[in-house]
């Protein structure tokens, strides 16, 4: 009832409805963020008060990043079957609740569960796949923009949650620095249940910017619990989805499973306090919100491959002269503006790829399957540079593999065919 008033006095004011579907779905997916990265923070306080290891706090968080990116190809099929309002106020509530629950935790199996399993879970269920269904959706005009803007609030949540969760562990305590992500949590979840609607037919409206005299779409079919498997098998076939997943991988062993879990410890090391580690990593979530939705912009006019190029290769230096930046204001400014600038603008030209290698309809499974990769990446590096941590008691070793990683993985993404020539072969 509530949805159906505010649908009718936004377009008194010729504003779509469609617009509110899109501003719930960067707040779940900014939630989601917020939740995956504030273990980063939390690393060091946890190992004072449990006595747990480095090593030992990376293998919950590796478990963390693996579901959340093998939930992403059937992220898709669970949205068709039950519904995004349904699901997305699910993971709120998952969300929440192990993060809450997590206040009472005493032992490190009480951690895996929740902030290993539940939370790995919860976060898969909003992950990238939420936002190009909303899109699809709701949108007919401005549908890259909206996915460009979606695929930025991990940025944002980076830039909203880190430094103030690091501000309250140091004033507080860390059991203080989960309240704000449980209760943008709990809004969500109202939200949701309030003003969440599945597709555009339920508020009796076209898309937006959809020909007012062209027929509704039809219905989504019931989908399939094989179908993921199915186009994973297809896709194997192909030689390039090898070299996406491939890329995909190093990206996420460069981005979420290295900087996001273990940079405010590794500035510790070098005697740098949380806050500002935290406030490092808020303005690298600047820099990735311009620098992702420039992406988008360049990729609709210039060759995916060659940017793609870029982004690994600037990267994997910035990694490489991390070590040596001394960790000094001005040096880790230099690092968050070119490391921040490429953190997720590999996704437009990835996502553009597997669209062009793979047609438009098989694109966004396919996608699911290249991002469970790069989760893949993520978890390995979180437990590596862990493990590296503990074992040779610095983190240099794993910037150093990851950076080499990245100039592989820029040289390799060459191969993959041009755009054009990709999509006469697929036709």
């Amino acid at each position: 009832m509530l949805a159906s008033r505010l649908a009718v006095l936004l377009q008194r004011h010729g504003i779509h409805y469609a617009w509110v579907i899109a501003a719930i779905t960067f707040l779940a997916m900014l939630v989601t963020s917020a939740a995956l990265g504030l273990p980063g923070v939390l690393m060091q306080p946890l190992a004072v008060e449990f006595g747990w290891s480095v090593r030992d706090l990376s293998s919950v968080f590796a478990t963390r990043f693996a579901l959340y990116g093998l939930l992403g190809p059937f992220a898709a099929v669970i949205l068709l079957r039950y519904g995004v309002s349904r699901v997305v106020a699910l993971a709120a509530a998952v969300i929440a609740s192990a993060l809450l629950l997590g206040l009472f935790m005493h032992n490190l199996g009480q951690a895996f569960v929740l902030w290993g399993i539940v939370l790995g879970m919860g976060t898969g269920l909003t992950a990238m796949v939420l936002g190009a269904t909303v899109a699809n959706r709701w949108f007919v005009q401005r549908k890259g923009l909206v996915m460009g803007l979606l695929a930025g609030s991990s940025a944002t949540g980076q830039l909203l949650f880190l430094p103030a969760a690091a501000w309250l562990i140091a004033q507080y305590g860390w059991r203080w620095a989960l309240l704000p992500v449980v209760a943008a949590s709990a809004v969500v979840l109202v939200l949701v249940l309030l003003f969440m609607r599945d597709s555009p037919a339920q508020m009796q409206l076209a898309p937006y910017g959809a020909d007012p005299a062209a027929a509704p779409a039809a219905p989504a079919p019931r989908a399939s619990w094989g179908l993921p498997f199915s186009t994973l098998a297809a896709a194997a076939r192909v030689p390039a989805f090898w070299i996406l997943a491939g890329t995909f991988f190093i990206c996420g062993l460069s981005t979420n499973g290295l900087i996001q879990t273990h940079f405010v410890s590794l500035c510790g090391d070098y005697g740098l306090g949380p806050v500002p580690a935290a406030s490092v990593l808020a303005m690298m979530g600047i820099f990735d919100l311009v620098g992702t939705t420039l992406s988008g912009y360049l990729s609709d006019r210039y060759d995916s491959r060659k940017l793609l190029f870029w982004y690994y290769g600037l990267r994997g230096l910035s990694l490489f002269w991390l070590p040596y930046s001394e960790f000094t204001v001005a040096g880790l400014s230099l690092f968050a503006v070119f490391y921040g600038l490429d953190w997720i603008a590999t996704v437009p030209p990835t996502v553009k790829l597997v669209a062009s290698e793979f047609g438009p309809e098989r694109a966004a499974l396919v996608f699911g399957w290249v991002f469970a990769a790069h989760q893949l990446g993520a978890a390995v590096a979180a437990y590596g540079a862990g493990l590296a941590r503990s074992v040779l008691s610095s983190y240099s070793p794993a910037l150093f593999v990851a950076g080499a990683a990245c100039l592989v993985a820029a040289a390799a993404v060459l191969w993959v065919r041009k755009p054009a020539m990709a999509m006469r072969a697929v036709g």
